[in-house]
């Protein structure tokens, strides 16, 4: 049967949203940058034999409207080629790779581009959500508990389904990362600690040289070059990221240090099938195994990596010990936690879970980040020689996704 494998990948840096390296960048034109520069990987590809261009992105709207995959294909001169884009919240361009995955087991194409952008510095121009009256009525209710919670604070975490009552699919992200931890005995320790852990092993990998084989330089308006993401610290200790307050409630337990900041940043993946691979004389870099999607309440998506894990671990015939490195997204330390413990990883003495960092430290850009992690997670595996990969996270709406890759070369 028909295999489908990655080819190529690029990432931009990651800035800091509103203030950081990527603030002036629109973001049809840094998707333009990365796309090109992962083609570039494949000479002996003809662009103009693409059968799709993909492109996922949380909150198309204002710089991000217009189909801006169709943008994508238009700047790079690739008028026949045709251009989507698609929007799963924070796992849109782990969508993206699904689709192809999907189209290509399907005899239904043989070469994609799956590609991921978020420029939340351009949301001030406009984006698909939060324009006034537009929340259905239905959800009153529950926005209204949902914002007496975040004003009072609480212990627990009731499912309001248990009493016959919508939950709020407009919450807050902050507020789901604090249900989670609620819902799951996850301690403010556990989570500072989990989020100096990542922050320390993304310094140690700048200092390997890690993130610098990955990343693909951009070059700004101004023609200055960004090469490295804004995010990681130097030298952060749980010392002082104990001392931050939280920011969602006033008992909370979620603070600046350890949750994910508001980020800009592209990456693109080239998905072939393996007969075309073979066809043009590539060698692949990994093949898509499988995948998953599952769904569970808006009020805790934080844990949707579980069953989207399992989900695709049994598709694929393993079980979590067959996997070499896991990476799942670190929107915030309350939900990574108890998604892996209850996937059999102990999140703060392992070496296999967010072994470079995760997404605390180097940044969260919705649309982008499922085609960044699968640039990590290809990295990691060639940088330790290790051949299974898992990538999964949480969904905004109550959702998780996840993907097994099997590293080729």
């Amino acid at each position: 049967m028909t295999e489908a494998v990655i080819v190529a990948t690029a990432r931009s840096p990651i800035g800091r949203a509103r203030k950081g390296a990527l603030k002036d960048m629109r973001p049809d034109e840094l998707t333009a940058q990365m796309v090109r520069a992962a083609l570039a990987k494949v000479p002996a590809l003809d662009p103009d034999d693409i059968d799709d261009l993909l492109l996922g992105c949380g909150l198309p709207g204002g710089e991000q409207g217009y189909n801006m995959g169709r943008v994508v294909s238009v700047l790079l001169g690739l008028d026949g080629v045709p251009g989507t884009t698609v929007t799963r919240y924070c796992s849109s361009s782990v969508q993206t790779t699904r689709m192809a995955f999907h189209a290509i087991k399907a005899g239904e194409g043989d070469v994609f581009v799956s590609a991921g952008v978020e420029a939340v510095s351009r949301f001030d121009k406009g984006t698909a959500d939060e324009l006034p009256g537009t929340h259905n009525p239905a959800f009153a209710d529950a926005e209204a508990r949902t914002a007496a919670t975040a004003e009072s604070g609480t212990d627990t975490w009731v499912d309001p389904r248990t009493e016959g009552a919508l939950p709020d699919v407009y919450i807050a992200m902050g507020q789901t990362a604090e249900n989670v931890a609620r819902a799951h005995g996850v301690t403010r320790e556990d989570m500072d600690r989990f989020a100096v852990r990542s922050q320390n092993l993304a310094e140690q990998a700048i200092s390997d040289g890690f993130y610098a084989r990955e990343i693909t330089p951009v070059e700004l308006p101004d023609g200055t070059r960004v090469t490295a993401d804004d995010g990681p610290r130097a030298g952060v200790t749980y010392e002082a990221v104990s001392q931050l307050k939280p920011v969602f409630r006033p008992d909370g337990l979620v603070t600046a240090g350890n949750c994910c900041p508001l980020n800009d940043g592209a990456a693109a993946l080239v998905v072939m099938s393996d007969t075309r691979a073979r066809d043009l004389g590539l060698t692949p870099l990994a093949r898509v195994v499988s995948t998953g999607v599952t769904g569970l309440s808006p009020e805790v998506m934080g844990y949707g990596p579980v069953e989207a894990s399992r989900q695709a671990l049994a598709r694929a015939g393993m079980t979590i010990d067959d996997v070499d490195l896991v990476e799942i997204n670190e929107a915030f330390a309350a939900q990574v936690i108890p998604s892996a413990r209850h996937l059999g990883i102990d999140p703060l003495d392992n070496d296999k879970l967010n072994v470079h960092g995760g997404a605390i430290a180097v940044g969260h850009p919705f649309g982008m980040t499922g085609a960044r992690i699968t640039n990590t997670l290809l990295n990691g595996l060639r940088t330790k020689d290790k051949t299974i990969g898992l990538e999964t996270m949480c969904v905004g709406g109550g959702q998780g996704m996840a993907i097994i890759y099997e590293r080729l070369s």
